[in-house]
């Protein structure tokens, strides 16, 4: 009896039965996803050959750099360079050690000399005692070696600063006489002797 019905109503009721309108829905729901899917993955392609075209062309960039440093870089003239820098340092070194003593040198000297100036400060234009008795002798010395010279004798000292040698000039008879003076002879000696020289 089923044959007896139209074939197409029968489908048609069948069709209905199923209720396949939900799942025609789901699968245009999944058919706009995929689209849209496909659609991001093309974006993100895109962007991807993008980026790397511009990492290539930077890559091709840095390669040429690479080289360009490569070929222009010396080793034995960086070698020689680095040599020349560690002379002109350790030059440079010594030479700043050797100023250093040196200012260490003069700082001392200049302290000895302040030490100098103050006591010289303290001691005032005239020095102290022996210095101004040294001073006296020397005076008195000169004028007596004026005095003999004035007279006709010459007093000479020896290195040490001793006198050990008189030239009596006798000058109304033209005699010169050389006397070695000995300390083992007194003063007073000596004195009679140039006397009775200068007027024989």
């Amino acid at each position: 009896m089923l044959l007896d019905e139209n074939p197409g109503t029968l489908i048609h009721h069948t069709i209905g039965n199923f209720n396949i309108q939900p799942d025609k829905q789901a699968v245009t729901r999944i058919n706009d996803s995929l689209a849209t899917l496909q659609q991001s993955r093309e974006l993100r392609v895109r962007d991807a050959e993008s980026a790397l075209r511009k990492l290539s062309r930077l890559l091709h960039s840095l390669n040429a750099q690479h080289e360009e440093a490569v070929s222009a870089h010396d080793s034995g003239k960086h070698a020689a360079d680095m040599v020349e820098l560690d002379t002109k340092k350790f030059r440079i070194a010594k030479a700043a050690t050797e100023l250093e003593i040196e200012s260490e040198r003069l700082e001392s000297e200049l302290e000895m000399l302040k030490e100098r100036l103050a006591d010289l400060e303290a001691q005032g234009l005239e020095g102290d005692e022996s210095t101004r008795r040294e001073r006296e002798l020397d005076d008195a010395t000169i004028l007596r070696l004026k005095i003999y010279r004035s007279l006709g004798v010459d007093i000479e000292a020896d290195d040490a600063g001793n006198f050990n040698k008189a030239i009596i000039r006798n000058s109304r008879k033209g005699d010169v006489h050389v006397v070695n003076i000995d300390p083992k002879f007194s003063r007073f000696f000596y004195s009679n002797y140039f006397w009775s020289t200068l007027q024989g």
